[in-house]
């Protein structure tokens, strides 16, 4: 008897420590939509023209738009995506991420699908990062890509309010 009092009582306890239904949250998240990723790849595109690749990535870093440029070599489609994950991830233009990792936090260069490039830019709702863009391939290097990447998002700034 003394036993099943014993195992009533774990189980009671068990229960109690379980979070009730009442205390479960759905989580309210902005994302990029592929209206938005289409518009700001095809005005970074635009800007940047013909050679260059864009990519846009979502709030979890997975490729919502892919935009493969004319005249573009086969190695951008992967550094677009890579430099829209890097700023994705770390919430910052990849840019400024691969200066500040040059001496600190090196150890996060080896994540996979990071890459110490500029050309990517977060897309930002306030403080929320809801997602990125990356270009490779632009005439003007890394700047001109990162100039593109804003002229993109700058094309559906009314829709980050």
């Amino acid at each position: 008897m003394t036993f099943r009092l014993g195992a009533i009582a774990a189980g009671a306890a068990v229960i109690l420590s379980v979070p009730n239904s009442a205390a479960a949250q759905v989580l309210n998240q902005r994302d990029v939509s592929l209206r938005m990723a289409l518009t700001i790849a095809q005005t970074a595109s635009q800007e940047c023209g013909a050679q260059t690749s864009v990519a846009v990535v979502d709030r979890a870093g997975r490729l919502r738009v892919f935009l493969q440029g004319d005249n573009a070599n086969p190695h951008n489609i992967e550094l677009a995506r890579r430099k829209a994950y890097t700023a994705r991830t770390f919430r910052q233009p990849s840019s400024a991420w691969a200066k500040r990792t040059e001496t600190v936090n090196q150890g996060q260069r080896m994540l996979a699908d990071v890459i110490p490039l500029g050309g990517g830019m977060p897309i930002n709702i306030g403080e929320e990062t809801i997602g990125a863009v990356g270009l490779s391939g632009a005439p003007g290097g890394q700047e001109q890509e990162e100039a593109c990447a804003k002229a993109g998002i700058a094309k559906v700034a009314d829709q980050l309010k």
